[in-house]
C-alpha cells in the first residue's frame, strides 16, 4: 500500500522515518554478526583441519605409516568430516538468514522511497523484496551471463568451497581405509576417488535443497517490475 502526499507529509512522519531507521540499523547489525560467525566457523574448521594435519605427521614419524598411524588417522579424520560438515550446515543456515534481513532491508528501503519517491535515483540497492532485487543488494549481477546457481558461482562461496576440503578428507578416510584391507594401489585410488565424488555431490544436493526451502515469511510482497 503506498503513501499518499498527506500521509508524507504528516505529524507521524517524522516518526514513521525514525522506527525504520532503527529497524534498518538492527539489521545491518544482526548481518555483521552472521559475517563474524561464519568467519569464526571457517576458521575454527580450518583450525581443526590443520592441527589434525600436523598431529598425524608426528604419529607417521613415530610409527612408520603402520597399522596404529592408519588406525589413528581413521578416526582423527573421522573427527574433522563431522567437524566440516557441521560447518557447512551452519554455514548455510546463515546464508539463509543473511538473505532474510537482506529481503527485510529492501522492504524498509520500499518504505522510505514511497515517503521520499524523489530520493529513488540516489539509491544503489533494490526497494524489491522478491530474489533479483536481493540479489541487486548483495551486488550479484544475474544479467551478464553468470547464474547464481552454476558450478563456478557454487565454489566460490563458503559452503561451496568448504565443500570440496570434506570431500577430500572424505576421500583420504576411503583411501585409508582400502590401505588397512590390503587393497592394491588402484583399488586405495579408486576408493578415494569414488569416495571424494560421492562427498561432493551429497553435499552438493544438500546445500541446493537448503537453498530451495520456503518460508511464508520470505513471500515478495514488493516484487521486481516485469521487464
Amino acid at each position: 500500500m503506498s503513501l499518499d502526499a498527506d500521509d508524507r507529509a504528516g505529524p507521524g512522519a517524522a516518526t514513521r522515518l525514525q522506527v525504520l531507521a532503527t529497524e534498518h540499523w538492527s539489521l545491518l547489525a544482526t548481518r555483521s554478526l552472521t559475517y563474524t560467525e561464519s568467519l569464526a566457523r571457517v576458521t575454527m574448521f580450518l583450525a581443526i583441519l590443520s592441527g589434525a594435519v600436523i598431529a598425524l605427521a608426528l604419529v607417521a614419524q613415530a610409527d612408520h605409516f603402520g597399522p596404529t598411524f592408519i588406525a589413528i588417522a581413521i578416526f582423527v579424520l573421522a573427527v574433522v568430516l563431522f567437524a566440516g560438515v557441521a560447518t557447512i550446515g551452519r554455514l548455510m543456515q546463515l546464508n539463509a538468514d543473511d538473505f532474510r534481513w537482506v529481503v527485510a532491508m529492501n522492504r524498509i528501503r520500499h518504505a522510505y522511497l514511497e515517503m521520499h519517491p524523489e530520493l529513488e535515483p540516489h539509491f544503489m540497492a533494490s526497494r524489491y523484496d522478491d530474489v533479483p532485487g536481493a540479489l541487486q543488494t548483495l551486488g550479484i549481477d544475474v544479467t551478464a551471463g553468470r547464474r547464481v546457481g552454476s558450478a563456478l558461482h557454487v565454489f566460490q562461496t563458503l559452503p561451496g568451497m568448504l565443500s570440496v576440503i570434506v570431500a577430500a578428507v572424505a576421500g583420504a578416510i576411503a583411501a585409508l581405509a582400502a590401505i588397512a584391507f590390503a587393497a592394491p594401489p588402484l583399488g586405495v585410488t579408486l576408493a578415494c576417488a569414488v569416495a571424494f565424488v560421492l562427498a561432493v555431490i551429497v553435499l552438493g544436493m544438500w546445500g541446493r535443497r537448503s537453498v530451495r526451502r520456503s518460508d511464508p515469511s520470505l513471500e515478495p510482497r514488493f516484487p521486481s517490475p516485469k521487464a
